[in-house]
């Protein structure tokens, strides 16, 4: 959400981390499947750590592979 571009290991990283937000719910949720990548757009809503109300939205990318899905990319903004 700050604007940085991390590697796999660096999101694994930041995801590993405890959860200083609340509440996150997503809205608007829009999936577009393109035969073996699916692209997810939403809104997002949470509590922040000081109690007050945050929002954002996030883009992910995903392919098909081997049968599974998996995440390949991901871009968040919060607010």
């Amino acid at each position: 959400p700050d604007g940085s571009i991390v590697d796999r290991a660096g999101f694994l990283a930041q995801i590993a981390r405890p959860v200083a937000i609340k509440g996150l719910r997503p809205a608007d949720v829009r999936i577009r499947i393109l035969g073996e990548i699916a692209i997810i757009h939403a809104r997002t809503t949470y509590t922040k750590p000081d109690g007050q109300p945050g929002a954002g939205r996030y883009t992910d990318i995903w392919q098909r592979r081997d049968g599974r899905w998996l995440c390949v990319a991901a871009h968040v903004t919060r607010g």
